[in-house]
């Protein structure tokens, strides 16, 4: 059973300058529109801080920013909630396209330095990250993803990308109005290669997006992708197994994914 998001107080929308709006829950949530403001659950301050400021600080083409928003005395987290001002759109299959955005985007976080709050994480998907790369053995239930894992494991070898931060989960979290440009308003951060971002984005449209398998040749350019590609697969597969709410049905979208990547490597 799971249970229904909790909208933000009223005075969490009054402080972000939304005061008497009703909040409108978005795709599910966990992001709620309260007037021009867009809110989420900052359960990390620093982390929401560093969010904020990251996207209060760059520009990238052809790509719309959920620009932070600080509260009415200042502050960029008020009662576990952060606020970036209310884009137009929706996620949509537009797998290239995401990817696209990927490479722009990180091409404007190259010179950003490591957050410290990475290095202190042990939430499911920075453990799962350090399995995906060798960091950390990890124990994997091998019926929810642990067996594929060990699979894939024998394909990955030493890999000689550089590192920088990257959004690691753009896949449905880029939005679409027409002919807009995409637009963004989250910054979910890792210190892995960029190559390995846009791998993410393709791992998971293949597993649940329903790309067609043209798309592993159509980002083949991106250097070492194989590679990337590979501890791509391994971070899912780790997430998957170590998540409470995955379900055999996700599972079974990871195992095509597998058979389609292996192909290629």
């Amino acid at each position: 059973m799971t249970t229904s998001p909790q909208p933000p107080p009223p005075h969490v929308c009054a402080a972000f300058g939304a005061r008497g709006s009703e909040p409108e829950l978005i795709d599910g949530g966990p992001i709620w529109r309260c007037g021009d403001a867009a809110i989420r659950p900052a359960p990390n301050p620093a982390e929401a801080a560093w969010v904020a400021q990251t996207l209060d600080a760059i520009t990238v083409d052809n790509l719309r920013l959920g620009r932070p928003l600080r509260s009415t005395d200042g502050r960029w987290v008020v009662g576990g909630w952060s606020a970036t001002r209310y884009l137009s759109g929706r996620a949509e299959p537009r797998h290239d396209e995401v990817v696209a955005v990927s490479v722009r985007l990180h091409g404007a976080t190259d010179t950003l330095k490591r957050p410290r709050f990475l290095e202190a994480r042990k939430d499911v998907f920075a453990t799962a990250d350090r399995a995906a790369w060798g960091e950390e053995l990890v124990e994997l239930d091998r019926d929810k993803g642990g067996r594929l894992f060990e699979l894939v494991t024998a394909s990955r070898v030493p890999i000689g990308l550089k590192s920088q931060v990257v959004h690691g989960d753009l896949f449905g979290n880029v939005l679409f109005d027409g002919k807009a440009a995409p637009a963004l308003i989250d910054f979910n951060p890792f210190w892995r290669p960029p190559e390995w971002a846009a791998a993410v984005i393709v791992v998971d449209a293949l597993a649940w997006g329903g790309a067609d398998e043209g798309i592993l040749k159509r980002w083949a350019h991106l250097a070492e992708w194989s590679q990337a590609l590979v501890r791509a697969l391994l971070f899912r597969l780790a997430v998957h197994a170590l998540h409470p709410r995955s379900t055999l049905q996700s599972l079974r979208g990871l195992e095509r994914a597998t058979t389609q990547i292996l192909d290629l490597v």
